[in-house]
């Protein structure tokens, strides 16, 4: 079996390996964890374009010695014309998932690079840190097979899209895995950024081109909306687990859900096996608790009448672990998310770790290639509700529900660990099968990437919401679920419906160790 790998002068993991390379390249000359992570995240959003996009959303949590973790929200709002009226008045009683009417908020990410590199500083220029985007945009980097089974799979409902098919098709046709493929107006965009400065996104020339193009295809933004854009230092949410401190992002992300998840499991584990039947039906029962949580509640903070910290109190977390059932498996559904993503790590030999996750909601998001700067457009504020009673009620300047969540977590033995995972109601369940495994079951940390994993519910190309468990798991531990109540639906041993993770942990003394998801294209590459 695989192990994780080592090294103590710095790393980087990623679900794509010339991410990865790409940010070991920067740390290599002379760059910090977050110099590379937006090197690797510009890498990865013109490699792996049907999963993220400079047109997509962005969340940070960055860790340096001696300082308490600092989040870094990049969300973008809704734009000032984004009304239940100007929907209802255009014909539609939902919001399309599709299309320049689903292209109706802000894309963040770029706001959160900027962001990220003035918190942590950095010594190399912005053209450094982004020249092997720019080259694998202008000379051409491999289709991955992922790619193309997605571009098949929603062809139907992208192909008609502004842009998309002159981007992503071949003469009409999928491209083939492994052919080259090449983004010369990304390239150009890019090269603008480099040479003008990441704001310029937002308030420049390259702003004026987006919103323009942006409108006249039929979007609600317009360059006001870039215009009063930036990205939000917040302060991470935190829960004490009997084996350290775990951290993740507050609303709009559904980052109290991944942490209730690990509290709430920690509380009933005792006597629990790695993967045997009380962890993984520990872990799912745990999940339902919290989805009961987030789909009432969680939303932009701004309109929630709640506080998420309420949640993650001890008093909160014990009447969640009271309420399972160590032998029956709570009736479901819930309504279920979707989402379409990117999680990446990096460290560097200073201290500073980097978890970072980028998206466009859906694959290839709206579908919409801005054919003037070749960015694709984020769909995730067709997550809104028309319904002027729902806690996701679309408004002028609000912010969208994210499946978005970078965790990070300190452990009671000076251990530093950043992880995460793609995949709307997968991001969470993954992420707290790989810490269970490492941090409370003290499996090698490939390993618990590697494993067996499951999802309750849909994610990112799949509607149904049985219980999805990887063919690979223990029979014995699989039959014990279904005689449990569990609706169990098995599928292949490495399915993308569980996702991409991936994780990094710094050891006491200074080792880095480092893993990725045999279900992705992606490596850890270390110096």
């Amino acid at each position: 079996m695989l192990r994780a790998l080592s090294s103590p002068r710095g790393m980087v993991t990623a679900p794509h390996h010339l991410a990865a390379q790409a940010g070991a390249g920067v740390l290599r000359d002379g760059g910090n964890a977050v110099e590379a992570m937006v090197a690797a995240a510009a890498v990865i959003a013109v490699v792996y374009p049907h999963m993220n996009s400079i047109g997509g959303d962005g969340f940070w949590l960055v860790s340096r010695p001696g300082k308490p973790p600092q989040g870094i929200e990049a969300c973008g709002r809704a734009a000032g014309l984004a009304t239940r009226e100007w929907y209802r008045d255009a014909g539609h009683d939902a919001i399309p998932a599709r299309g320049p009417l689903a292209a109706n908020t802000v894309a963040g990410a770029v706001s959160g690079w900027q962001a990220a590199l003035e918190h942590a500083g950095g010594s190399l220029p912005l053209s450094r840190v982004l020249q092997d985007a720019i080259w694998y945009a202008r000379n051409g980097a491999p289709v991955t097979q992922s790619q193309v089974d997605y571009t098949q799979k929603f062809r139907e409902e992208l192909a008609p899209q502004p842009g998309f098919a002159q981007t992503f098709l071949r003469d009409g046709d999928l491209p083939a895995a492994h052919s080259v493929q090449r983004f010369p107006a990304l390239a150009a965009t890019l090269e603008q950024l480099a040479r003008r400065g990441l704001p310029d996104f937002y308030r420049g020339e390259l702003a004026h081109a987006l919103a323009a193009e942006l409108e006249r295809l039929g979007s609600p933004l317009r360059v006001e909306d870039l215009r009063r854009h930036h990205a939000s230092l917040v302060a991470p949410l935190a829960v004490e687990l009997s084996v350290g401190t775990a951290y993740n992002m507050p609303p709009p992300t559904q980052g109290l859900a991944s942490l209730m998840i690990l509290a709430i499991f920690d509380r009933i584990r005792h006597g629990a096996a790695a993967d045997g039947f009380a962890h993984v039906h520990g872990l799912v029962e745990a999940t339902k608790q919290a989805f009961l949580v987030r789909n009432r509640h969680v939303c932009d903070p701004e309109a929630m009448t709640v506080d998420p910290a309420d949640f993650l109190r001890g008093a909160a977390l014990d009447e969640r672990a009271e309420a399972i059932d160590p032998a029956r498996a709570l009736p479901w559904p819930e309504p279920a998310i979707k989402g379409d993503t990117v999680w990446m790590g990096a460290m560097d030999s200073e201290g500073c770790a980097v978890s970072y996750i980028q998206s466009v909601y859906w694959e290839f998001g709206s579908g919409v290639v801005l054919q003037d700067t070749g960015v694709n457009w984020q769909n995730r504020g067709s997550s809104f509700s028309l319904d002027p009673a729902s806690h996701l009620a679309l408004a002028p300047g609000r912010r969208p529900f994210h499946t978005l969540n970078p965790a990070l977590a300190r452990l009671s033995d000076g251990r530093e660990m950043v992880y995460g995972n793609m995949g709307g109601d997968g991001q969470p369940q993954s992420q707290a099968a790989v810490f269970s495994r490492y941090a409370m079951f003290s499996q090698d940390l490939q390993q618990a990437v590697t494993a067996p994993r499951w999802l309750l519910g849909r994610t990112w190309g799949q509607m149904s919401v049985s219980l999805k468990v990887e063919d690979r798991l223990d029979p014995a531990v699989v039959a014990a679920l279904r005689d449990a109540g569990h609706d169990v639906e098995l599928i292949s041993g490495f399915s993308d419906f569980v996702g991409h993770a991936g994780a990094l942990v710094r050891h006491p003394n200074g080792m880095i160790s480092g893993a990725a998801d045999p279900r992705s294209d992606g490596a850890v590459a270390a110096l």
